[in-house]
């Protein structure tokens, strides 16, 4: 099997078919691994295909859900760009969490889903965020359960309006994002060689 897809000590070690079904997903490549398959097994199996929108969609689903948030987060800076002051709020408030994932980032992560421009795709990361605990949200929201698998969509979604916006470059792009879900998989952030495009901060 390839070392790519070995050494992921933060995701679960439990088959991905039980983590799909937990998440209401149904992979749109047919597998021909056997339902007790961890995720080294499937990622390799769909990385051979070529069923790149399944592996992102699966990523979203093995990494926690911090590490989920930043790599959302990531994916936007793609398009975005460096921090500056002009900062979607979605997305600043998102990466606040990550680096301080208290109810209060919470919450602030929650107030800007209100205000979001309709064409602002980063409430893809507030949304993660929102929804990263499996419930509702902050104070009385919280002793309601979320939908089904609701962050680990707005992290896979964030990541594809991020291979659509830049692509003109389409599967390298998509190499990109696999490889820092990966990456953080083994415990790093995130942070590939050649990749100018993130900012230097470790969450």
């Amino acid at each position: 099997m390839s070392e790519r897809f070995q050494g992921l000590v933060k995701f679960p070690t439990v088959p991905v078919a039980k983590l799909l079904s937990q998440c209401n997903v149904t992979l749109m490549t047919r597998l021909d691994a056997p339902a007790s398959a961890l995720a080294d097994v499937v990622l390799a199996e769909l990385d051979q295909k070529g069923a790149l929108v399944d592996l992102l969609r699966l990523l979203a689903i093995l990494l926690p859900p911090r590490e989920r948030v930043w790599w959302a987060c990531m994916a936007a800076r793609d398009y975005i760009g460096p921090r500056s002051e002009n900062d979607p709020p979605s997305l600043a408030a998102s990466e606040a969490w990550v680096y301080d994932p208290s109810p209060e980032n919470l919450d602030r992560a929650r107030l800007t889903l209100d205000h979001a421009y309709v064409d602002d795709d980063t409430v893809n990361c507030a949304l993660a965020v929102l929804y990263a605990d499996g419930t509702l949200g902050p104070g009385d929201l919280a002793q309601y359960p979320a939908p089904a698998g609701a962050s680990e969509t707005a992290a896979f979604a964030m990541n594809m309006v991020a291979l659509g916006e830049l692509s003109d470059k389409f599967e390298e792009h998509g190499r990109l994002l696999v490889d820092r879900a990966l990456d953080i998989g083994r415990g790093g952030n995130g942070q590939i060689k050649g990749d100018k495009t993130q900012a230097e901060e470790d969450p």
